[in-house]
């Protein structure tokens, strides 16, 4: 048994490495820069996990969301690594003091990208020995840099402020144009991309058309009751509280909503219950779930349209991350569109704010700043520290209002789509077409998905029965 296989069993309790894992982990200890782009729920966390038990240096992970560190800081306490810890705005003043004066002392930390740059971490680093800088969900440097959270298109700053590390990008969702963009923002030299395809066969695709989402809605969770725990994605915290509220009302479920403007430490309890299937159904927006590890989600149903396919894959791919079969459930009514339209009226309020800014000195710009909505705040003082014009970065606003447009597009073309759905979405992402027509596959391709899932009991009762027996038994009642 070679040295891999040993920790991988011994460490990690499993047997053999996942697709892509192994060699991802190999470049890693051999100190080469990698970009690997697995699937959700193919294990990339373990890339970077496995490789700190052998490293003798430390491990620094930048992660986009609190909820995503939370959930990693505990996967990695609970196999056996003690010594870590995350950065980011749920940490009061001595916490955060006390963390910076000892950061040396841990072996993995992971940290929000804005938290790097403070000038009080950037000086914590100068004594903390990376041996690998990590960014996760890494498609975030392309998808969420222009409009959402600039400090990703700077994290090479941060790579030279380290010494210029080993570098590992994640993500499961990446186009070649993100895969580009990657490349130009974060690796400036030689780097292996380790793909697999985004195929998750367990998860059957299915989108109805509908005239009434909450009437639908209801008969959908009728029919996949007992069937276990699911998420309702949603594209607006007051949607996800309204549903929340009708779900405990006309269904005997236990229901909760997950969003951004809830506390932190609520967050937390919610996600500790969901976890610990103290909840059957989660109503949230993205804000959630993104490397939420939990392996038995049966279904996640979008109420509204998701804006682009790599979001939808990424969301979706939130079930049956053990295996089993699960559900991908769309519902789409004629206008879901607005929503995005919505947001994209936002994109044109950031031009009408460049255009006001663009003939002031630096000290008005300044004192206008506090006015303005938080996140061009945030690309204003981006783009002050990057030294580009404002008439740079009102082109790229530009060209990102135009790739969300050609996006939801894609999305459109997938909603109406009369042929398999899994072939246009493994297209879409360049792999190679590994299903034709199954009936397993799609709604298109006469996927039965009301009988696609066993219920609970079922499961509980035959624990030693494969999954196609157990479809057998129920096609066959």
């Amino acid at each position: 048994m070679d040295r891999l296989q040993q920790v991988l069993q011994e460490q990690f309790g499993f047997e053999c490495f996942r697709e892509g894992q192994r060699k991802i982990i190999l470049n890693v200890i051999d100190k080469k820069h990698t970009l690997g782009i697995l699937p959700t729920a193919t294990g990339k966390s373990l890339t970077y996990q496995l490789p700190a038990k052998i490293l003798k240096g430390n491990v620094l992970i930048v992660c986009p969301l609190l909820s995503l560190m939370e959930d990693q800081v505990r996967s990695v306490q609970k196999n056996g690594e003690k010594r870590v810890i995350a950065l980011n705005s749920s940490l009061d003043y001595l916490e955060k003091q006390y963390i910076l004066q000892h950061l040396n002392e841990y072996k993995i930390v992971f940290a929000a990208p804005e938290m790097l740059f403070q000038p009080e971490v950037m000086e914590a680093l100068n004594y903390f020995s990376c041996s690998l800088f990590v960014v996760d969900e890494a498609h975030c440097i392309s998808t969420w840099g222009v409009d959402f959270r600039p400090d990703y298109l700077h994290l090479h700053k941060i790579q030279e402020h380290l010494g210029n590390p080993t570098t590992l990008a994640l993500t499961a969702t990446a186009t070649p144009l993100v895969q580009k963009d990657i490349e130009q923002l974060l690796f400036k030299g030689k780097y292996e991309t380790i793909r697999n395809s985004t195929e998750r066969k367990n998860i059957g695709l299915v989108t109805m058309h509908t005239q009434n989402k909450k009437q639908d809605l209801l008969k959908i969770l009728h029919s996949l009751k007992n069937k276990g725990s699911g998420i309702i994605y949603c594209a607006t915290k007051r949607k996800c509280e309204e549903l929340a509220t009708l779900l405990q009302q006309e269904t005997n479920q236990k229901v909760a909503y997950y969003h951004a403007g809830i506390d932190s430490s609520e967050r937390a309890s919610i996600q500790e219950q969901f976890l610990h299937n103290e909840l059957d159904l989660l109503i949230a927006t993205n804000a959630f779930g993104m490397g939420i590890d939990k392996p038995d989600i049966r279904y996640v149903i979008h109420y509204h349209l998701s804006g682009s396919l790599e979001n939808y894959l990424q969301e979706f791919g939130r079930a049956g991350r053990d295996g089993e079969k699960s559900l991908a459930i769309l519902l789409y009514k004629k206008g879901d569109e607005k929503i995005h339209h919505y947001f994209r009226n936002q994109t044109n309020e950031q031009q009408r704010i460049l255009s006001l800014i663009s003939q002031k000195t630096s000290e008005e710009i300044n004192e206008l700043l506090p006015t303005f909505p938080e996140i061009m705040q945030k690309w204003i003082k981006a783009n002050q520290n990057s030294q580009k014009s404002l008439e740079q970065l009102s082109h790229q606003i530009e060209e990102k209002q135009w790739d969300k447009f050609l996006q939801l597009n894609k999305m459109r073309d997938y909603i109406f789509l009369q042929a398999c759905q899994r072939n246009f979405i493994q297209q879409y992402f360049h792999d190679e077409i590994t299903m034709q027509n199954e009936k397993e596959c799609c709604l298109n391709c006469g996927l039965q998905w009301e009988n696609f899932l066993p219920d609970k009991q079922a499961r509980l009762n035959h624990k030693d029965s494969s999954w196609q027996e157990i479809l057998s038994k129920i096609f066959n009642n």
